[in-house]
């Protein structure tokens, strides 16, 4: 199924497609979007991380040092949307991530005051940090954080001997970022996972609802597989073990709900799927659906996406090299830029190249209009408080925790907006080593935003994805490859479950990542064009078969999701 209508073939495989032009467009950039369902969680979790490392430097007359802090602090805005078990391994690893970029950048200031070689170690920082961010699906806000951070310490003067306090007070920051992360896992342990389930069944509603045609029901449904392949993701991100395995199956037995609803919106009633996931809300029991008993009460094997997790990921780094590099080439002229203007702190305009970009250029064209108006806005902001900041340090303190939960609060309806916020903190941040005259940092901060959007998108239009055509090839023949299996699968009239809900999983899985994959290189300017016949005729017919597949699975509920041994995702 694909919102793209067919159009004419393309050509055979091995000859070479026509170049097509995407028009770049200001339509819906700064339109506002519902905010997200957990919205307060991230804003709150970084106010509880900020709040106190801030207010003891406050009161110990060290604001000067904020920054290292901020450094372990901001780590709390990841993993929201994981299991907790996950989400630990995630957190860990950002706040590892976090210090080794600040150590990097720290080593380098202490050797070196040359701005073009702090630049230039600042763009090589910025496109690793995106790079692993992008290969590991490490989530929003990704790898901005880390570059702020670390880009920052470039500039400030160091000695090596200070370096070891100072990654002192990151580190414990960090690990009290960690705790503030997993703390609301002690109210409700099952979170993520019912949330990312109740997505599912909200989704596939919406669908089942929408008895129209076209285009609108066609991304409705799109919708729906996309929610239900997020919540099997979510599901199975860490093992189901003891009392975690009952809640987790009977999740699984809602999500193929979900998913039958979507093989069949027409005869689905979508009042009872909107039932299940307000049930869902709060820490209630889990509803049940009628299924019959379970094959087994425990897993048979280990869990799919967990092998996944770990093998793929010298594999996913490979799409990754031409937004890296697009990352080194515009953060480096950003900063050199910003340098030839006279402007004391390039990096603002380097962290401004490494927020525009995106999987694609058309919306690392939306990333940059958004970020040049955020910006702009929050300069204007940030003129306004500067006078009520300048009253003293405990002032400052507390507004930059009220910005910092404004920006949390606010990003998820639209980027452009959370940046109203982000700007005057990261201003009023400057402020914590002395004041700094308001004048000279509004100056400076539209100066290098300009700059920053204006090179970092010329050097994303000068850096071709030219293996996004063959991504969406490998794709289609995932997808291909996906569905024979599962269509000789049904073909044994007694399937058993270890062999129907592997290559269910698999179909599912391999449909979604063909639809990611084709959005993704039709943002690409002047690349080839994309074989839509071929993608809408491969979705169709994959979604026939996972229709029929989950039909199979809705009439034998002895087919129990917990049967995964074998449960492999392309």
């Amino acid at each position: 199924m694909s919102s793209a209508p067919p159009s004419a073939p393309s050509g055979s495989p091995g000859s070479p497609a026509p170049r097509r032009r995407r028009h770049l467009s200001l339509t819906g950039v700064l339109r506002l979007r519902r905010p997200s369902e957990i919205w307060f969680k991230p804003a709150l979790s970084s106010v509880a991380a900020v709040a106190p490392p801030n207010l003891l430097l406050l009161a110990l007359g060290r604001l000067d040092l904020a920054m290292y802090t901020m450094a372990g602090s901001l780590c709390a805005l990841y993993a929201h949307n994981r299991p907790y078990a996950a989400r630990a391994r995630t957190l860990a690893g950002v706040v590892l991530g976090m210090l080794g970029g600040v150590a990097v950048a720290l080593v380098t200031a202490s050797l070196t005051r040359n701005a073009v070689v702090l630049v230039t170690v600042g763009a090589l920082l910025a496109a690793v940090q995106k790079a692993l961010c992008d290969a590991t699906r490490v989530g929003p806000p990704g790898n901005v954080v880390l570059t702020f951070i670390s880009s920052a310490a470039l500039f400030v003067p160091q000695t090596l001997a200070q370096i070891p306090a100072h990654l002192a007070l990151a580190a414990a920051a960090g690990a009290w970022a960690w705790l503030v992360g997993m703390a609301p896992s002690l109210v409700r342990p099952h979170g993520p996972e019912r949330r990312a389930t109740a997505q599912a069944l909200n989704a596939a509603a919406a669908c089942a609802g929408d008895r129209g045609a076209g285009d609108g029901h066609a991304a409705a449904r799109a919708a729906g597989y996309a929610a239900v392949q997020n919540a099997w993701q979510t599901l199975l991100a860490v093992p189901a073990t003891g009392a975690r395995a009952g809640t987790r199956h009977a999740l699984e037995r809602l999500v193929v709900r979900a998913e039958v609803a979507l093989a069949a919106p027409a005869d689905t009633d979508p009042e009872p799927l909107r039932a299940w996931a307000r049930a869902l809300r709060g820490s209630g029991r889990i509803p049940r659906t009628g299924d019959g008993p379970a094959v087994a009460d425990e897993l048979l094997g280990a869990d799919a996406e967990l092998a996944a997790s770990l093998a793929p990921l010298r594999r996913r780094l490979g799409p990754t090299v031409p937004v890296a590099v697009r990352t080194a080439l515009g953060c480096a002229l950003a900063g050199y830029a910003s340098l030839a203007l006279g402007i004391g702190r390039p990096y603002w305009a380097l962290v401004t190249a490494a927020a525009l970009y995106q999987a694609n250029l058309t919306l690392t064209w939306s990333r940059a209009v958004q970020r040049v108006v955020g910006n702009l806005a929050g300069v204007l902001l940030f003129a306004a408080i500067a006078p009520l900041a300048h009253l003293g340090p405990a002032p400052l303190v507390l507004l930059c925790l009220a910005l910092n939960f404004g920006a949390e609060a606010l990003i998820t309806r639209n980027y452009w907006l959370g940046s109203v916020c982000v700007t005057p903190m990261a201003l009023l941040i400057t402020e914590f080593a002395g004041y700094q005259e308001p004048g000279s940092l509004i100056t400076e901060r539209v100066v290098d935003t300009v700059v920053g959007a204006l090179v970092g998108f010329l050097a994303a239009v000068a850096v071709t994805d030219r293996g996004a055509g063959n991504r969406v090839e490998r794709a289609l023949l995932a997808a291909d490859r996906a569905r024979e299996h599962t269509a000789r699968v049904l073909a044994d009239p007694e399937p058993s479950p270890r062999a129907l809900e592997p290559a269910r999983r698999a179909l599912a899985a391999a449909l979604t990542d063909l639809r990611a994959t084709v959005d993704a290189a039709a943002g690409e300017w002047w690349g080839r064009a994309l074989p839509q016949e071929r993608v809408v005729l491969a979705e169709q017919s994959g979604h026939r078969t996972l229709a029929a597949a989950v039909r199979r699975r809705a009439a034998r509920p002895d087919l129990d999701t917990s049967a995964r041994a074998e449960d492999v995702r392309p």
